[in-house]
């Protein structure tokens, strides 16, 4: 499959939420319970950039998205600026075809050139072993889970904590 990585713009917040809405409605990767609207994206795309965080999308040769990652603060105090947390999720029908794995190493390359030292992923679900492999597969590292703390689809549901260093991670002070 050729697909191409890019910047997210205004004009895809459309394929983002239908993207999207797919996991908020089907699973428990997402603790959402109702998929955002288009706007409701856009909005999310310009607090990203305006936060200096990356985000792309993967298209196919013919156009359609088929994918996006982002990150973002992993909290908001300042001690933790140099820690950002991940997302990604991939069309439905286009799983498993190297997408995900293409946008977060993608992902992973921007944070550490902006300065990034700590990428966290939150993930959804003890049970979603993809996620936790995809991770994986790029050095994440288990460091732990938070047993229901989420309950979606009338059940408690746990959250996979996995991190990555970047660049130099905690080995030296980063650039202020």
């Amino acid at each position: 499959m050729d697909i191409a990585l890019r910047d997210a713009g205004f004009d895809d917040a459309q394929a983002i939420a239908q993207i999207y809405a797919h996991y908020v409605l089907t699973s428990c990767s997402t603790f959402e319970e109702t998929p955002p609207e288009p706007g409701e994206i856009r909005t999310r795309l310009a607090e990203i950039s305006r936060g200096g965080f990356p985000w792309f999308v993967a298209e196919l040769s013919d156009g359609p998205v088929v994918g996006y990652a982002y990150a973002h603060a992993f909290n908001p105090r300042a001690a933790y600026r140099f820690t950002v947390e991940n997302s990604v999720y991939v069309h439905p029908q286009h799983l498993r075809r190297g997408v995900g794995t293409a946008l977060m190493r993608r992902l992973i390359e921007e944070c550490e050139t902006r300065g990034f030292r700590q990428m966290i992923a939150l993930i959804g679900d003890s049970a979603n072993d993809a996620s936790r492999r995809l991770h994986a597969s790029l050095g994440f590292s288990n460091a732990g889970v938070l047993p229901a703390v989420g309950f979606k689809f009338e059940h408690w549901v746990d959250v996979v904590l996995m991190q990555l260093p970047l660049g130099e991670g905690a080995g030296t002070s980063p650039r202020q």
